[in-house]
């Protein structure tokens, strides 16, 4: 499921209309639209909020919107497990040298 698809699902679970979640979050009804139809990201900011108003917990919510901006950035690269594998070494790299 992606990031707009969990946020859609929990926001008509819980009876709440795009414009009443874009007023929370302070944009226009069609902001909200796109951010669930996957044409447009959220922001940090609009990723924490969502989770409060929709009753996600946040680090599932977060993890699913970074995970779907990486899958954007990675889709039109000829080898994107290579990709993910370079950026796992990365962050074990790093870990080690934060020890």
């Amino acid at each position: 499921m992606t990031f707009g698809q969990i946020l859609k699902k929990a926001r008509e679970s819980q009876g709440l209309l795009l414009r009443q979640v874009a007023a929370e979050l302070e944009v226009d009804t069609a902001t909200i639209s796109k951010i669930e139809n996957g044409l447009r990201h959220a922001t940090k900011k609009q990723v924490k909020a969502l989770a409060n108003l929709l009753k996600i917990e946040h680090k599932e919510l977060e993890a699913s919107w970074m995970g779907n901006k990486i899958y954007q950035m990675l889709q039109d690269i000829d080898d994107p497990n290579q990709a993910l594998l370079v950026a796992e070494e990365q962050f074990s790299y790093n870990a080690k040298i934060q020890e």
